[in-house]
């Protein structure tokens, strides 16, 4: 059992930053991929980020590319997302969740563990 939570999240102006964190239970960190999801009202939950178990591949999915950056530390059994130049389509809630496998996935289905979410919220 995992329980994940996130914290950072905040209003910000557009291209400004903000940095999330999402802290898990558990002494198994390193035995689980992290994911970042987010979901903006009225819209399915989406993809943003994943990272491998050792933090040694990221992935993202194209809306987000180079703009953030998926992290973690297994000694603080935390997964970061650094967002910047952030823009107003960038506000929704975000989630954090951990996968019981060494790769991640882009699938919400294929995550075993959720976070309650952090409102993120860019004013233009």
């Amino acid at each position: 059992q995992v329980q994940l939570v996130e914290s950072g999240g905040g209003l910000v102006q557009a291209g400004g930053s903000l940095r999330l964190s999402c802290a898990a239970s558990g002494r198994t960190f390193s035995s689980y991929a992290m994911g970042w999801f987010r979901q903006a009202p009225g819209k399915e939950r989406e993809f943003v980020a994943t990272v491998i178990w050792d933090g040694g591949r990221t992935y993202y999915a194209d809306s987000v590319k180079g703009r953030f950056t998926i992290s973690r530390d297994n000694a603080k059994n935390t997964v970061y997302l650094q967002m910047n130049s952030l823009k107003p389509e960038d506000t929704a809630v975000y989630y954090c969740a951990a996968r019981t496998a060494y790769a991640g996935s882009y699938s919400i289905y294929n995550y075993d563990y959720w976070g309650q979410g952090t409102q993120v919220t860019v004013s233009s």
